[in-house]
């Protein structure tokens, strides 16, 4: 038996009809499938590699400790992160400002862009190291002397760059200060002041 309609008659589906039927019909099942993918992915166990860590031993401020830490860690995120000692400023981030300067064996560095893990058997100095107790390094005392800071935030790192040309033997002029604090940077402006602070730790020294 034929299900064809009689001849004349209208199966009652128009062209606009059938469009959007198949609009519907065709959005439904792509929701569908874009649902199924989603609780696939969901339900995927992770994969994530680990990340390597390192145990490292080295003293800081006179006090000898190990550590272990993720092989991308910074000197100054093993200082202010893992150990506490926030003296120690995060600037730029990038080794242009200074202002997160430490001494490691004597000689100064930038904190944020020394690999902790490269730190086997070193010693590091912090600005919370310089002091003997309450007695204040002679260029601490200066920099109180000369006002030699107004936020105070670059301060840290500046004594302690200070404390590298005093060391270095950079100090035999302004200019020569200047020069070598040249890395330092102080958003206040006080650099005539820090430069007259370093000449009178020198001078005392």
């Amino acid at each position: 038996m034929s299900t064809e309609p009689p001849a004349g008659e209208s199966t009652g589906l128009t062209r606009r009809t059938f469009v959007a039927t198949t609009v519907a019909v065709g959005g439904v099942v792509a929701a569908g499938e874009l649902t199924a993918g989603a609780s696939a992915f969901a339900a995927a166990p992770a994969t994530a590699e680990p990340v390597p860590s390192t145990r490292v031993s080295v003293t800081v401020n006179g006090r000898q400790l190990t550590v272990t830490v993720d092989n991308r860690t910074s000197l100054l995120d093993l200082l202010r992160e893992h150990l506490g000692l926030t003296g120690s400023k995060k600037g730029c981030n990038a080794g242009a400002c200074g202002a997160c300067t430490v001494l490691v064996d004597g000689r100064r560095v930038n904190g944020c862009l020394t690999l902790a893990v490269r730190l086997e058997s070193a010693e590091v100095t912090t600005i919370e190291g310089v002091a003997n107790g309450d007695r204040l390094h002679p260029l601490q005392q200066a920099f109180i002397d000369r006002d030699a800071f107004q936020c105070g935030y670059c301060t840290p790192g500046q004594i302690m760059s200070g404390l590298g040309c005093l060391r270095e033997g950079h100090t035999g002029s302004a200019e020569e200060i200047r020069e070598w604090m040249s890395g330092n940077l102080c958003r206040c402006g006080c650099y005539v002041k820090i430069v007259r602070a370093v000449e009178q730790a020198a001078r005392w020294k």
